[in-house]
């Protein structure tokens, strides 16, 4: 028998008949079916990013426009012509990773550009240290415009989606 000051578990908020705290179960069963999307959405615009540019630059290689790979390519205009398809496909690929996003497509869009700039930090250590593929400014500016473009991809998703 229940007195007055007694409160049935099934009547507290937030409380399911016999089963404690269904509602915190719930939010960290859902965190968990998210992160593998979150993960791959972030790893396809990182694919779509390495996909196109690399595929961009054989192109080029191909047709002569850029010297034979592991050759040094100093020509400015080069340079510029590289890093201005690289940062329209890291626009895109942090677009793609904003749209698969299972939630919160900006910050998507901002850990691949976290990744990018990551990535290519460690590749102009790496070129400006250790090897002579060209000028110095390109794997910086490489490095510098990962964020920036990924916030722009992030804006796109929002516009195009408000």
């Amino acid at each position: 028998m229940m007195t007055t000051t007694q409160v049935a578990p099934q009547s507290l908020p937030g409380r399911a008949p016999g089963r404690g705290h269904a509602q915190q179960g719930t939010t960290r069963g859902a965190h968990s079916r998210r992160l593998p999307r979150s993960i791959a959405a972030v790893l396809s615009g990182l694919a779509a990013i390495v996909t196109l540019s690399l595929g961009t630059d054989q192109v080029l290689h191909v047709l002569e426009v850029y010297p034979p790979w592991g050759q040094p390519m100093y020509d400015a205009g080069l340079n510029l012509l590289a890093l201005a398809y690289r940062i329209a496909y890291a626009v895109l690929g942090s677009y793609i990773a904003a749209r698969l996003a299972p939630h919160t497509p900006m910050r998507h869009a901002l850990a691949l550009g976290i990744v990018g700039f990551a990535l290519s930090a460690a590749g102009a250590i790496a070129t400006i240290t250790q090897y002579d593929l060209g000028p110095d400014w390109y794997p910086i500016a490489l490095a510098l415009t990962a964020v920036p473009c990924a916030w722009l991809g992030g804006a796109l998703h929002r516009v195009r989606n408000a």
